[in-house]
């Protein structure tokens, strides 16, 4: 069983969780912030995710890159970071007798980066470089299009990289203004999850997390829009096409059990090799390699995702018959064995995952500051377990039939 200690720095506020798992030799030290894309202005659109890359460029004790990614390797560490629609996050993951000096480099660089101009401007054009790359990659520009057809001109309908030409605009002053508004002590929190025998004493630990500035409650985010579903295609002369498909759940995003319902169902679905997507899209027709169904939740609007990759010619009829296999799930419900199947399924998954305490601590991450709720990895695993037939029963029939798509292919709207 995972044991759970939490401890909050007083000059700051910014909490600090602790998650041991016993057996392993590791540890991850993340940080996250509520101060994802999702919290852009429009002109913002890329900030988030641009000011993850320029704190790597170095903070007061370890003034450069260089010294940043030097010491990592010295530690034998995993350094790196993310930011989504909802959180940033830095982490670093090291053999536990490493935990000290990892949490030295970490709360230096993140808690107090230099931001320096000239690297913003060197910054600047490698990022840019990385949208390019993003939009040459008809799969991710599939995800694009999926998010702006479920959620219009909402920050969740853009992506998080944002466009280039606001990249050219973004200041210094501007980032620095970003960061000071959104990485609120109040709005995130330090997740050490692994081998917690060495870490350092709750002194040096509040020492060192107290370098990040004490800063006032952002502004709350712009709630989820009204579901408006568009079909929108990108059209290209290609053999391949990426469909994506985005249905809205009658779920209540805030509610954990009813999440957890909404992965066993998302799983059954198209969350495995024996879900009716996979067998029936894939193995028994034929029509593509890859076919799948996710759950997501957002902290106040749950989604359900479907997604091919496939043969042009047999996109329309992929499309079809996945719609009418949630239709099917709509109106005749699951059986109680594909249920209980995909229950152990999703459950060992994560039991699986939380061997790893990477996983473990960006999961108590978005536990923490998305919903407010448990980051104990335990509970997580004992909410797959509980779901019952008549709850998942229940999810079926809540999702209606209207759905965003998103397409990349020679195809046009008309025929979605």
């Amino acid at each position: 069983m995972a044991t759970l200690a939490s401890t909050t720095v007083e000059s700051n506020g910014l909490p600090i969780h602790s998650i041991g798992l016993p057996g392993t030799r590791a540890v991850t030290v993340l940080v996250a912030f509520d101060a994802g894309a999702r919290n852009e202005q429009p002109e913002e659109n890329g900030m988030a995710h641009f000011l993850e890359h320029l704190v790597f460029k170095g903070g007061e004790k370890y003034p450069h890159y260089s010294d940043v990614n030097e010491t990592a390797e010295r530690l034998g560490g995993a350094l790196n970071a993310y930011t989504s629609h909802d959180l940033v996050a830095f982490h670093i993951t090291v053999r536990a007798e490493s935990a000290a000096p990892a949490i030295d480099l970490l709360s230096d660089f993140v808690g107090r980066p230099r931001l320096d101009a000239e690297e913003l401007d060197r910054e600047r054009g490698v990022v840019i470089q990385e949208i390019n790359r993003a939009f040459d990659q008809p799969s991710t520009v599939a995800e694009y299009l999926i998010d702006r057809a479920a959620f219009g001109d909402h920050p969740l309908g853009r992506p998080v990289l944002g466009p280039a030409e606001n990249l050219r605009t973004f200041t210094r002053e501007g980032i620095v203004a970003f960061r000071e508004r959104q990485w609120a002590g109040s709005r995130g929190g330090v997740f050490i999850a692994g081998n917690l025998d060495h870490l350092p004493e709750e002194s040096e630990l509040k020492e060192r997390f107290g370098r990040f500035p004490a800063l006032p409650d952002p502004p709350p985010y712009a709630p989820a829009p009204d579901f408006v579903p568009e079909k929108l295609v990108d059209q290209r002369d290609t053999n391949q096409s990426h469909l994506r498909m985005i249905y809205r759940p009658d779920v209540a995003a805030g509610d954990a059990r009813q999440r957890a319902a909404l992965a066993i169902y998302s799983t059954l679905l198209g969350g495995s090799m024996g879900s009716r997507l996979f067998d029936e899209i894939r193995e028994k027709r034929g029509l593509c390699y890859s076919v799948y169904a996710i759950s997501h939740a957002f902290a106040d609007v749950p989604i359900l995702q479907l997604g091919s990759g496939l043969d042009s010619a047999k996109c329309i009829e992929a499309y079809t018959r996945m719609r009418e296999i949630v239709d099917e799930l709509r109106d005749d419900g699951p059986t109680e064995e594909e249920v209980e199947r995909a229950r152990a399924y999703a459950a060992g998954r994560l039991v699986l995952a939380f061997e790893n305490s990477g996983a473990v601590a960006r999961h108590a991450a978005n536990q923490k500051i998305v919903f407010g709720e448990s980051i104990d990895p335990d509970e997580a695993i004992r909410g797959l377990d509980a779901v019952t037939f008549e709850e998942v029963t229940e999810i079926a029939a809540g999702i209606e039939d209207r759905l965003a798509v998103g397409v990349v292919g020679p195809h046009s709207a008309d025929e979605f």
